[in-house]
């Protein structure tokens, strides 16, 4: 295949893909009109029309579509391929696109970014940080991070935080509006902040209830999609937020957020894995973010034990 054909092809498996041209141009490093005019001269060549193009969308035409599903397993093959060639270096290296949850580029990755590029110089890192579940295959992640009951069960699951616990919390200023809800019950007498995971469901407020974990319909006047806003209503006298504590330990700890309804909080959860397709090979650069997700959870998680330990 000469390189233009390649160049080309890969171009439409791009924006095919996407079903963007600005976002397929961001992804391959052209500007928009250069892509345009790839695609428009693939399609010339051809004799047919490959993409249907309006203001708003783009999608693969039925022809399109042909191509692409016979184009996307030789892709795979040709980056298998290079990727076989780490195998001969010394260090990992490559380019390793993830798709993470605001919290996990918050709480997990920001803190272990520096270190990690530090150690492995010759991996470029691309991380897209999104609420909705986004599909890694189509998309072409290399891999994502997700709450654990939320990741597909065909995929590899590899947990890289311990079990995440849930607070009910308000501002003293909206405390002091309303009464200081005593039960789970008492909620649906309050202004409740929602969260809903992409375009998904909303997040469940759940309780527990004579031993049984119950989920209760709360009413708000605010839904937001981001932990950040939702806290910061919060903290603004909005409502009243369930949230994972980790988002809201520092204000509790100053005090400008009250715990609530502890005794009635489920035990700690599972936590947040990384996941990836078991039918792709797995490059060398994704085992070395494994291994240093991995070696890091366990060092913050024994030194959790050893801080619990003294507590008690």
């Amino acid at each position: 295949m000469r390189g233009t054909q390649f160049s080309e092809l890969s171009a439409f498996v791009a924006v095919a893909e996407q079903a963007s041209f600005t976002k397929a141009a961001k992804q391959i490093g052209l500007s928009t009109a250069t892509l345009s005019q790839t695609i428009r001269a693939l399609e010339e060549r051809l004799g047919v029309r490959l993409l249907n193009r309006t203001t708003r969308s783009v999608s693969p035409t039925e022809a399109g579509e042909q191509l692409l599903a016979r184009l996307r397993p030789a892709l795979d093959g040709f980056d298998d391929a290079l990727e076989s060639m780490n195998a001969f270096r010394d260090r990992p290296a490559g380019h390793l696109r993830l798709t993470v949850p605001p919290p996990v580029a918050s709480f997990v990755l920001a803190p272990l970014l520096a270190s990690f590029l530090a150690r492995y110089p010759e991996i470029a890192l691309e991380i897209s940080v999104d609420s909705a579940l986004v599909d890694i295959v189509a998309n072409r992640f290399d891999a994502g991070i997700r709450f654990g009951p939320r990741v597909a069960r065909d995929m590899i699951a590899v947990p890289i935080t311990d079990k995440l616990r849930v607070v009910v919390v308000a501002s003293p200023e909206y405390l002091a509006q309303r009464p200081l809800p005593q039960t789970p019950k008492d909620l649906l007498t309050h202004n409740c902040i929602r969260l809903r995971f992409g375009l998904s469901g909303l997040a469940p407020w759940q309780f527990l209830v004579n031993g049984k974990e119950t989920e209760f319909d709360v009413e708000g006047a605010l839904t937001v999609n981001d932990g950040e806003l939702a806290v910061r209503a919060a903290l603004d006298g909005v409502g009243i937020l369930y949230m994972l504590e980790d988002y809201v330990a520092p204000m509790i700890a100053d005090g400008r957020l009250v715990p609530l309804l502890d005794e009635w909080l489920p035990p700690p959860a599972d936590g947040f894995y990384l996941y990836y397709p078991s039918r792709r090979q797995n490059p060398a650069a994704l085992q070395a973010l494994i291994a240093f997700l991995r070696a890091n959870f366990k060092a913050s998680g024994s030194a959790e034990t050893k801080q619990r330990t003294a507590r008690a």
